[in-house]
């Protein structure tokens, strides 16, 4: 089983054959550090200390990593960059062994590629439920290439809600992009890094309306989601407040696609009541399943 964070290692900047585990086992835990508080409450004593810092920014803290040598020998990573608490500072009123700088993009990376290898490789599961690989349809992911061509240029910077197993990604890397992917189930997560159509450093297992913990508004060019939905009266609330708060990482481009031409106006009204500029477009193809129809919101100014 191999559970090593490359990223890790080289932002702590420790030898490829030590280990490195997050104190939390995901991003959730990540803002109510559950595992971290306990780990606060207990004393724990450790031979050295790293302590992260944002790169060009030396009293701005990312995370503190802790070597303990029982009951193994590992390095564990604490941060509570992302719960705004302040819940390390108590751990630095002794020096730190060594300090090392980080690009604040950089550490989200490692820390998102340690959660995903362990999401992998089932560290955190009995035993994996779904045995066969995710769904591959060709003629949608031709699809949604042709229709995305047009409207994202090559180097956006992309952020996918919803992504499940990653089908809808692939039209994405055929335009030669490298999205931020998201979605709430850890099963279609697994099943995609398995099958290698997610990359583990920015595959995210997360409620999307939590994902502005992590992003600044208006961090990507463009926020995308496939077959959004399916929407009804009873779970519109929901999906509104998922698109919406996707919808403010957003710097300049929405495109949610859906099945049904009555979908993709919900969407757009929704997008309109705060401020974006949308349109309905039509993507029928001989399929008639999915990416039928797209609400696609500009910002106003």
């Amino acid at each position: 089983m191999d559970l090593s964070s490359v990223l890790l290692h080289e932002i702590l900047k420790i030898d490829g054959e030590e280990e490195v585990f997050l104190a939390e086992e995901s991003l959730a835990d990540l803002i109510r550090l559950p595992v971290t508080s306990e780990i606060l409450r207990s004393g724990l004593k450790a031979n050295e200390l790293i302590e992260v810092v944002v790169e060009k920014a030396g009293s701005d803290r990312l995370g503190i990593a802790l070597k303990l040598t029982e009951p193994a020998e590992i390095w564990l990573l604490l941060t509570d960059r992302y719960s705004a608490s302040g819940a390390l500072d108590a751990l630095l009123q002794n020096n730190a062994s060594r300090i090392v700088q980080a690009e604040e993009g950089r550490f989200l990376e490692g820390v998102v590629e340690a959660l995903a290898i362990s999401l992998k490789e089932e560290l955190f599961c009995d035993g994996c439920p779904v045995a066969s690989p995710p769904l591959f349809v060709p003629e949608r992911i031709d699809g949604l290439e042709r229709f995305l061509r047009p409207l994202l240029p090559s180097r956006s910077e992309v952020l996918e809600i919803c992504c499940g197993s990653g089908m809808g990604t692939q039209a994405l890397k055929r335009l030669g992009l490298r999205p931020w992917t998201e979605d709430v189930d850890s099963c279609e997560i697994c099943m995609a890094l398995k099958a290698e159509y997610l990359e583990p450093d920015r595959a995210m297992v997360l409620d999307a309306r939590l994902l502005d913990r992590f992003f600044p508004p208006r961090r990507f060019d463009a926020v995308v989601g496939f077959m959004v939905g399916l929407i009804d009266d009873v779970n519109w609330p929901l999906w509104r407040e998922i698109l919406i708060s996707s919808a403010m990482l957003a710097r300049d481009l929405v495109i949610y696609t859906t099945y049904t031409e009555r979908e993709a106006r919900i969407v757009a009204e929704a997008l309109r009541s705060v401020g974006w500029s949308a349109e309905v477009a039509a993507n029928p193809d001989d399929l008639g399943i999915y990416d039928q129809w797209a609400a696609i919101g500009r910002r106003g100014g």
